[in-house]
C-alpha cells in the first residue's frame, strides 16, 4: 500500500477533514492496543497511519494560518 498523496487532503472540506483527523488518531490508538496485546500483524500500518495524520493536521494549520492572516 503506497503512502497516501497530499492532493487528496486538500481537496476536503473542514468539517471533513476534522472528521478524518479523528478518525485517523482512533486508528492508531487501536493499533497501539493491538501492539500491546500482541495481535499487531502488519506493523507498516504504524508508518502510514502517521504519515496519513501529519498530512492532515499540516493541512489544518495551513487553513488556520491563512485564516488569521485574511482576518488581518
Amino acid at each position: 500500500m503506497p503512502l497516501p498523496k497530499v492532493e487528496e487532503v486538500r481537496n476536503l472540506s473542514d468539517q471533513e477533514l476534522e472528521a478524518q483527523i479523528a478518525a485517523v488518531k482512533r486508528q492508531l490508538f487501536d493499533l497501539r492496543m493491538q501492539k500491546g496485546t500482541r495481535q499487531l500483524e502488519k506493523s507498516h500500518q504504524f508508518k502510514h497511519t502517521r504519515h496519513r495524520l501529519a498530512q492532515l493536521m499540516t493541512i489544518e494549520r495551513e487553513r488556520q494560518l491563512k485564516k488569521a492572516k485574511d482576518e488581518d
